[in-house]
């Protein structure tokens, strides 16, 4: 069992930072892979960005590459996702998620915490 708690979210204005952190607690956070979703109104959930169990490999949706940074500390057991130049199609409940398998490049999330919302206006 993996228990995920996101923080972070906020209202920001067009072009300016911000950082989500994703607590983890259970066994064995450093084995898996983890990702960060998003969903917006009327849309369906999608994927943004993940990382590999050791935080050395990552991989991003096109919409943010260059833009935001996934990375992870397994001594805190925490998840980040860096996010600079926030456009208001960024606006989105944000999710991290445990991928159901140890591939970064093809996550699907089997345990997911309850979502931050950010919220961008221009």
């Amino acid at each position: 069992q993996v228990q995920l708690v996101e923080s972070g979210g906020g209202l920001v204005q067009a072009g300016e930072s911000l950082t989500l952190s994703c607590a983890a607690s259970g066994r064995h956070f450093s084995v898996y892979a983890l990702g960060w979703f998003r969903q917006a109104p009327g849309k369906e959930r999608e994927f943004v960005a993940a990382v590999s169990w050791d935080g050395g490999s990552t991989h991003y949706a096109d919409s943010v590459k260059g833009r935001f940074t996934i990375s992870r500390d397994n001594y805190k057991n925490t998840l980040y996702l860096q996010m600079n130049s926030l456009k208001p199609e960024d606006t989105a409940a944000y999710y991290c998620a445990k991928c159901r398998t140890g591939n970064y490049r093809d996550c699907s999330g089997d345990y997911w915490g309850q979502g931050t919302q950010v919220t961008v206006s221009s």
